[in-house]
């Protein structure tokens, strides 16, 4: 269907819009809000953020656009209030991090504006503290001073800031109080401090409740029990080689693999002299991702590390002997990264129609992504060559795809784009999209005629309406673009009736004479006629026409000459036709081995323009001198037959009778003619003659079709000596007058004489 001209103009109004690209200058939008609230709930006014006016938003096309496919606003154009699309968890999004912010982009299409944003995730006391063990054992030697500390295992606690944990307590008792100090990653820990010296005679274990309360309103809390056991002296605490140990793991190492091992020493002996291996003060993180054997100290792979989730690892390992002494060591793991993740691609905006002979048009805006990091994330965006279209870096890692020209449909109407993205990993991974983009027709071209003029030739006295020729002219666009209308243009001479003499069809371009012309009183007129399109606006064209009108007397001579061909035979080369005077004549001798029936089909058409022509069949039966030359035509025993009278039962018996008499009598004449004939050939040395009335009817079968109306009757006589016999065509028997004499002809042969009739 053809598009309508204001839609065109606001489509190509929207695409130049598109090419004003503005620079944000590094603007960026700030918005807050707490987790874990409904969603739909309102976050922000962005119009008024932007300083843009609730109608701009909407004529603009503003967009939220977020990393990757998954979508965290949405924005009501109306209003230009932003509202949150689903309930967001912080610990979910962002772990530990601190703090969590999510980063978005507002895309204004009308024209292409990025605005960059983040949403900061702000926390809520939604969890309590919560230690790994539900009792912390604490072995501590009799001898221990008071003022002795010891660091006691941490709760977690998912919630950050003054959310998560902020200061533990211990139940009361004569021996120990309890500091909260900070870690060095900003954590904070219990420690038990000595008040009164232990003696493991008097009570060898204590139990105590240690309690962790985090910062929110009202705090909520988390409790396990410190169970204290009394030792023996042991004066030589565990010591590990290393205080830190470092070390790379690649993101894609095995699970059980080995990381590193710890080793510590102790010199006591015997059971205070046995160390045993365990995780002190490590995060869940570091628990799910990683088992340490208690005897050896090494470090294994519990889960497939992903760079792009969790970077490095920190933890403590503790090495405690039999006496209850223990000594710690710090271990970092880096996780590196390796190229596992391919580049992802987001289209924005897409514009799959494209006018053509619109230069510079926006096609689509997309934005590419690698979660990898180093050379493994960085990218390189491509399209095929040779093709009339343009990447072009916007903002970030966002595309802008363009035409690069004017674009012709008639040319190529259909582009398939392929959009690779590439990292620069080893090994190299890729992205491809496709785009189709259709090029639309715009009325660009006229309509062409096949001809520059025309000549038409009309005889006089035509019969009016007749058809006299036809134009035609095509157009290369599409759609309406290319259907044509033809029409009759104001002729140059205002004196010749135009109007009243010819006609043409709009559709097809036909002409057609409306009256009769006269070549004495108009002998040659030219006129022109115009091709016009259906589009916006319509495009034309011009073709000269000329009609000459002749006189129907000059060419009847010429028009009436005919000429005669043998189209098919039988039997080729016994029969020739000669091609002005119509005369069959026999090619060669006839014999004794030719077939008795041959079918001859001549064609004969005039001179005229266009030529007209007819033809017979000829059914040509050879016998031998004639023997029944007045026997009646068949169609007239079945009329005799047809109109006798229904007799009685006697009358049948005797008609029964006398036609077998007859029939046997009739054999005999027969037989004696032929006998008689054959010698008195002989003795003529071929003499032949043509017997008077009509030939009879079984013999000859003569049929026409074409032009000619009339039945014909020929006598020919063939000379054995000579190939030059021919067939000599007498006057027309018209069936209705079948009692008139027929005009007959002989002509002698040497040898022997065969009659042929022809209808």
């Amino acid at each position: 269907m053809p598009v309508p001209k204001a839609t065109q103009k606001r489509q190509v109004t929207t695409i130049i819009i598109l090419l004003l690209l503005w620079d944000v200058g590094g603007v960026i939008i700030k918005y807050s809000v707490l987790e874990e609230r409904d969603s739909g709930s309102f976050v922000a006014n962005l119009a008024k953020d932007v300083r843009l006016g609730l109608g701009e938003l909407a004529a603009r096309g503003a967009r939220i656009l977020s990393k990757g496919n998954k979508q965290y606003l949405e924005l009501e154009q109306k209003s230009g209030n932003v509202f949150l699309k689903e309930k967001l968890d912080r610990e979910e999004l962002c772990g530990d991090t601190d703090p969590c912010i999510v980063h978005f982009q507002v895309l204004l299409k009308n024209p292409v504006q990025f605005i960059q944003g983040e949403l900061q995730l702000q926390d809520i006391n939604d969890h309590a503290p919560e230690f790994l063990e539900n009792e912390i054992v604490l072995k501590i030697s009799e001898s221990s001073h008071p003022g002795t500390a010891f660091p006691l295992k941490i709760a977690q606690d998912l919630d950050v800031g003054c959310n998560t944990v902020q200061n533990y307590t211990i139940s009361t008792n004569f021996h120990f109080h309890l500091f909260t100090r900070n870690h060095s990653d900003g954590r904070k820990y219990p420690e038990l401090v000595l008040d009164k010296e232990l003696d493991r005679e008097e009570q060898p274990e204590l139990r105590l409740t240690l309690t962790a309360l985090d910062g929110g309103s009202p705090p909520k809390t988390g409790t396990s029990q410190v169970l204290i056991l009394v030792l023996d002296i042991n004066d030589n605490a565990p010591e590990f080689a290393q205080q830190l140990y470092e070390v790379q793991v690649p993101e894609n190492s095995l699970v059980g693999s080995l990381v590193i091992t710890v080793s510590a020493r102790d010199l006591d002996a015997g059971t205070y002299g046995e160390l045993s291996y365990s995780f002190f003060q490590s995060s869940n993180q570091v628990i799910q991702a990683f088992e340490l054997n208690t005897v050896t100290g090494d470090i294994l792979l519990k889960k497939q590390l992903d760079f792009e989730e969790i970077r490095s690892y920190h933890m403590e390992i503790e090495a405690s002997d039999g006496g209850g002494l223990s000594g710690k060591c710090t271990v970092a793991i880096e996780v590196t990264d390796v190229n596992d993740n391919a580049p992802e691609l987001t289209v924005s905006l897409l514009i799959s129609d494209i006018p053509e002979n619109t230069p510079d048009t926006v096609v689509a805006i997309f934005g590419i992504s690698d979660p990898d990091a180093g050379d493994n994330g960085k990218m390189m965006c491509s399209i095929q060559e040779h093709l009339p279209f343009l990447l072009k870096l916007t903002v970030g890692n966002f595309y802008t795809l363009v035409t690069e020209g004017a674009l012709d449909r008639e040319i190529k109407a259909q582009y398939n784009i392929t959009i690779t993205v590439t990292d620069m990993g080893t090994p190299r991974l890729k992205t491809e999209h496709n785009i189709t983009v259709l090029v639309s027709d715009v009325n660009d071209n006229a309509p062409a005629f096949t001809q520059a003029s025309y000549t038409l030739r009309v005889r006089e006295n035509n019969s009016p309406a007749l058809h006299i020729g036809t134009v035609s002219a095509t157009d290369t666009d599409a759609g309406a673009n290319a259907q044509v209308t033809y029409s009759l243009l104001p002729p140059a001479d205002p004196h010749v009736p135009l109007a009243s003499l010819v006609s043409i069809n709009a559709d097809n371009g036909h002409l057609f004479a409306l009256r009769s012309l006269d070549y004495e009183a108009l002998r040659a007129f030219e006129f022109r006629v115009g091709a016009a399109d259906r589009g916006s606006p319509p495009l034309s064209s011009q073709a000269l026409v000329r009609v000459l009108v002749e006189d129907d007397n000059d060419n009847a001579p010429f028009n009436a000459a005919a000429s005669y061909q043998l189209l098919k035979a039988t039997e080729p080369g016994l029969f020739g036709v000669w091609a002005h005077n119509g005369e069959v004549r026999t090619a060669r001798p006839l014999s004794e081995r030719d077939a008795a029936r041959h079918r001859l089909l001549v064609l004969v058409k005039d001179n005229g323009e266009p030529p007209l022509s007819a033809s017979v069949t000829l059914h040509v039966l050879l016998v031998d001198g004639f023997s029944q030359p007045h026997l009646p035509p068949p169609e007239a025993e079945a009329e005799a037959a047809a109109a006798a009278p229904a007799d009685p039962l006697t009358v049948y018996l005797v008609v029964a009778l006398a036609s077998v008499s007859s029939l046997f009598l009739f054999s005999v004449l027969v037989f004696v003619a032929v006998r008689l004939c054959g010698r008195g050939g002989a003795a003529r040395a071929g003499r032949c003659s043509v017997p008077e009335g009509p030939f009879p009817g079984h013999l000859v079968d003569v049929s026409g079709t074409g032009t000619l109306s009339h039945s014909y009757q020929y006598q020919v006589c063939l000379s054995g000596g000579t190939g030059t016999s021919e067939f000599k065509f007498l006057k027309p028997v018209v069936p209705s007058f079948l009692s008139e004499g027929t005009g007959t002809d002989s002509e002698e042969n040497s040898n022997f004489g065969n009659h042929f009739e022809f209808n």
